[in-house]
């Protein structure tokens, strides 16, 4: 039998998609995250012209983003 302890981030995974949507192409779903230095790169590079903007909508929808702290955002 397999127990553990499962932990996961305070903050909600579409609250992070849809700030995605929104303002992803300057960082708005990092900065709500936690991750400021990679919002600031987001916001300066545009989200690397677009690009990470998609995939980091791939990530989130598929349950792969992670907050500051390396935990996975609950549902």
């Amino acid at each position: 039998m397999a127990t553990g302890v499962y932990f996961s981030s305070h903050k909600k995974r579409m609250t992070a998609f849809w700030l995605c949507v929104f303002t992803g192409i300057f960082g708005g779903h990092y900065f709500y995250v936690g991750r400021t230095i990679r919002g600031f790169i987001a916001f300066c590079t545009l989200n690397f012209f677009f690009i990470g903007w998609v995939f980091d909508m791939g990530k989130i929808l598929h349950g792969r983003f992670k907050d500051r702290n390396g935990l996975p955002l609950i549902d």
